[in-house]
């Protein structure tokens, strides 16, 4: 929302609203989702969870659908909060809040103070976009995948610490669900914090002792992933499929009648276009000379490709939570989605392929399909626990670190008159969850519960979320409505299933 700029009397020093209608991200989608949606619905239309991640975004962080005015108590400054969409989708702002919450508490209150290891599993690629939209087919291949590697690590423990069974050896793992790749491909795959070791009870004492293991080989890897390959082979028989994608017709037959998703998955899995001269064509790439990559401890087996060569030490809690924050990052970057002089968008990849491809060049519509492919399905877990550490485990209370609930002072609330209500301000007990306040103090050292302009404190003084409301406020601070988008250029949308 390109809003006038407050007068002077009203200028913030050091904080600026966060403006998510001055992105290319938003600017391309609000204008071309109405025609997207509208090509949808002739090739069979998208499922309502995709149509509210989408709209909800629009409505994301834009003070015109309704906002909070916050003021200073000892200088009087006030300015305006945006409401935020809260989904889990795509959202760069929400799912940035999101990944800070997850992975302060997975440090905090989850994970012990011993040595963990990242193991990344990745998929044939015909699986990956039939996990993309089969959620209990992910789940069992996700578990399958988490077995096995409970299991590596206990048939290491029997053997170097000589124990009677591998049933007295207790793992436990924390499990990300990731669906796409910084191409923006529907490319599910795992990533998996596993404790580096097992618990083991001592005879002697009767507690759990943590013992650490070694980093495993390159063929320790290869096992597990053959392993995987063929757990999963059993578990898509039992589904009636078959990894080389016999006994499916397509892959909108699981879908019905949303064909118009599945051919977004199918497109943005295979990395293909939809509209435009590379429509149903892998997508224009910048290539620059490939430079050399390291040797990394990667285990491979019918295309399902294990990688374990990231650990962090035992008492290093920053990079614990720096490598929680990674796995729980928002899917797009808008920081690497530019627009070009044609009014084509690149989006330059995190990481150079191998063939030395350095960025994708999309039309807008080919973003917007990636965009909805990205999307979970409504009441599924991305984050999983296991082992010790999941919540029905007997030995949780023993693994996880314990947390002193200490209480808190609560700010002051202003009632609908104006005048602030004293009795809020009591002790009660501390949050499971960081406010948002403190998380981006944490984060990026920015303090909103401080006033820039003379250290007070500043509290909420009113909601607006009716129009009247909305609009008083908007006035009062000097701020206007925005155009409408212009409406862009008609374009074929092409639905069609790629060619494997």
């Amino acid at each position: 929302m390109a809003q006038r700029a407050p007068s002077q009397d009203h200028a913030q020093v050091g904080y600026e609203r966060h403006r998510p209608e001055e992105t290319v991200l938003y600017r391309t989608i609000e204008a071309h989702w109405p025609a997207f949606r509208e090509r949808a619905e002739e090739a069979g239309g998208l499922p309502r969870f995709v149509v509210r991640e989408v709209e909800e975004y629009l409505r994301c962080g834009l003070l015109e659908h309704g906002c909070v005015r916050v003021g200073c108590e000892r200088c009087g400054f006030e300015h305006l909060v945006a409401f935020s969409c809260k989904r889990r989708g795509f959202c760069p702002s929400c799912l940035g809040r999101r990944m800070a919450d997850t992975a302060l508490h997975l440090v905090e209150r989850v994970f012990p103070e011993v040595p963990v290891r990242q193991w990344v599993c990745s998929l044939p690629w015909r699986l990956r976009v039939l996990l993309g939209y089969d959620k209990q087919l992910c789940a069992e291949v996700l578990e399958v995948f988490v077995l096995e590697l409970s299991r590596a690590y206990k048939r290491r423990a029997k053997a170097l610490l000589s124990l009677s069974s591998v049933d007295d050896a207790l793992t436990g793992a924390v499990s990300v669900i990731q669906r796409g790749d910084s191409a923006l491909r529907l490319n599910v795959h795992f990533h998996v914090i596993v404790l580096d070791g097992v618990y083991v009870r001592s005879p002697d004492s009767g507690e759990l002792v943590f013992h650490a293991l070694a980093a495993p080989s390159s063929e320790e890897n290869s096992e597990v992933a053959a392993r995987t390959a063929q757990r999963v082979q059993k578990v898509l028989a039992r589904h009636g499929r078959t990894l080389d994608g016999s006994g499916e017709s397509d892959a909108a037959e699981p879908l019905g009648e949303q064909l118009a998703l599945a051919a977004l998955c199918g497109a943005a899995g295979a990395g293909h276009g939809l509209t435009g001269d590379r429509a149903g064509e892998p997508l224009l790439r910048v290539v620059e000379p490939a430079r050399a990559r390291k040797s990394e401890r990667v285990g491979e087996s019918d295309g399902f490709n294990v990688h374990a060569d990231v650990a962090v030490p035992a008492r290093d809690r920053a990079q614990l939570e720096r490598l929680c924050r990674y796995l729980c990052r928002p899917p797009i970057a808008q920081e690497r989605l530019e627009e070009t002089a044609s009014g084509k968008l690149r989006y330059t990849l995190k990481r150079p392929w191998r063939d030395g491809t350095v960025a994708l060049v999309l039309e807008p519509l080919d973003l917007l399909a990636r965009v909805c492919a990205l999307i979970p399905p409504p009441r599924f877990h991305m984050i999983r626990y296991h082992g010790v550490l999941s919540s029905h485990a007997k030995v949780r209370a023993e693994v996880v670190p314990h947390v002193e609930e200490l209480p808190v002072q609560l700010p002051l609330f202003a009632q609908q008159d104006g005048s602030a209500d004293r009795n809020l301000d009591v002790l009660a007990p501390e949050p499971r969850r960081k406010p948002w306040a403190w998380l981006l103090r944490h984060v990026f050292e920015i303090d909103v519960s401080t006033c820039q302009r003379c250290g007070g404190a500043t509290r909420w003084l009113e909601a607006a979320t009716k129009p009247d409301a909305i609009a008083r406020l908007l006035a009062k601070h000097g701020l206007g409505p925005r155009p409408p988008p212009k409406p862009p250029p008609k374009g074929q949308l092409r639905l069609a299933l790629p060619k494997w």
